[in-house]
């Protein structure tokens, strides 16, 4: 599929801090990761699977096709790195997966025989429940 190795060296991070409420820690502390992957500018992926991603994460990357994700989980800056590391081999995995193509399947001549059998009854049974005709 990909080399997991050569694609975490293109890999860029960069600690920030984290948003919210804390209290003195979260003033000093930059415990959240940011990861930013250039996917145009990659020599991991071939043309087709490069296409492919481009495709697949189209919503999520910026104009020059640079791939942003940020975790601010966890208060160690290091568990927030590997659970941003292991968030981007998943996305780019489930990217990369090719859809098998759905083979439509004929109707067998049974099941509407079946179908036609039964509309019959029910129409028949509708059909006795009105008054007869005296002409």
């Amino acid at each position: 599929m990909f080399d997991e190795e050569a694609i975490l060296q293109e890999l860029s991070f960069k600690a920030i801090r984290s948003s919210g409420s804390g209290g003195q820690h979260v003033n000093k502390v930059s415990s959240k990761v940011e990861l930013t992957f250039n996917l145009r500018q990659s020599l991991v992926f071939d043309d087709e699977q490069r296409e492919r991603l481009l495709e697949k994460l189209q919503t999520r990357l910026t104009k020059d096709g640079v791939l942003i994700l940020q975790c601010g989980e966890s208060r160690s800056q290091h568990k927030n790195k590997v659970i941003i590391i292991d968030r981007f081999l998943e996305l780019i995995k489930a990217s990369l997966i090719v859809p098998k193509k759905r083979k439509p399947t004929k109707v067998p001549k049974a099941v509407i025989r079946k179908r036609l059998k039964n509309k019959r009854i029910h129409s028949d049974k509708k059909a006795n429940r009105k008054k007869p005709d005296i002409d």
